[in-house]
């Protein structure tokens, strides 16, 4: 009898899930979970007083934040988004350099974007595509200790922030009239100028990254 009743409800949800709604105009969408973002760098050669140093350049870590994204459905199938998140954290460290981590740094990067599903709004899965526009803040530009007392006797740090296109794909899946699972990748255009100054080599310091990340997110969703 058990079994029977298992069955039956699994059958139930199984049944009532391709008939859950998805979006139509004036929906507002609300979806938090887990973001990483998710360096793929091109740096150029540390400058030091605008002289190349051959083999040398910035690396950048990974980090895990929390993200929110923000929607509205201007019609059923095309809607408004923007992606916000917790400050995310890097370590700035070298290359050709003797390994020296040069700092640590903060960011933010809201990013405006198009949305577009091309699935019918009966239908329980809903994969998107979307294009838009991304300001990368950069904040809390801080040397280490070791790169202040290294050789080159480091001060002060600086990152330029950025504007840049962003792309994205992703998916909802309805698990109700309103709740929903999420999970989209982006790929974002940051690029960004580290400058500092020795005062041993009585120069200025700059590195050109090309921050160029991509953008893992998954988490839940909630339509109002």
């Amino acid at each position: 009898m058990r079994k029977t009743l298992f069955t039956a409800s699994a059958l139930a949800l199984a049944l009532a899930a391709p008939f859950a709604q998805a979006f139509e105009a004036g929906d507002i969408i609300v979806r938090a979970g887990a973001i990483t973002v998710d360096p793929h760098e091109d740096s150029s050669d540390v400058k030091v007083g605008g002289a190349a140093q051959g083999g040398t350049g910035a690396t950048l870590n990974s980090d895990t934040q929390l993200g929110l994204n923000f929607a509205y459905m201007v019609t059923d199938k095309v809607g408004v988004e923007l992606l916000a998140a917790t400050p995310f954290s890097h370590d700035v460290g070298t290359k050709g350099l003797g390994g020296l981590k040069l700092g640590e740094l903060k960011h933010l990067p809201p990013t405006l974007s198009v949305i577009y599903y091309p699935m019918e709004k009966t239908s329980a899965f809903q994969p998107y595509v979307g294009a838009g526009i991304n300001y990368t803040w950069f904040f809390d530009d801080k040397l280490t200790s070791e790169a202040e007392n290294s050789a080159l006797q480091l001060r002060g740090l600086d990152m330029k922030d950025s504007w840049g296109l962003a792309a994205q794909v992703g998916m909802d899946y309805m698990l109700t009239d309103n709740l929903m699972l999420n999970a989209q990748v982006r790929y974002i255009d940051i690029d960004t100028t580290g400058t500092t100054y020795s005062e041993a080599a009585d120069a200025k310091i700059k590195v050109d990254v090309d921050v160029d990340p991509f953008v893992y997110m998954v988490g839940l969703g909630y339509k109002f």
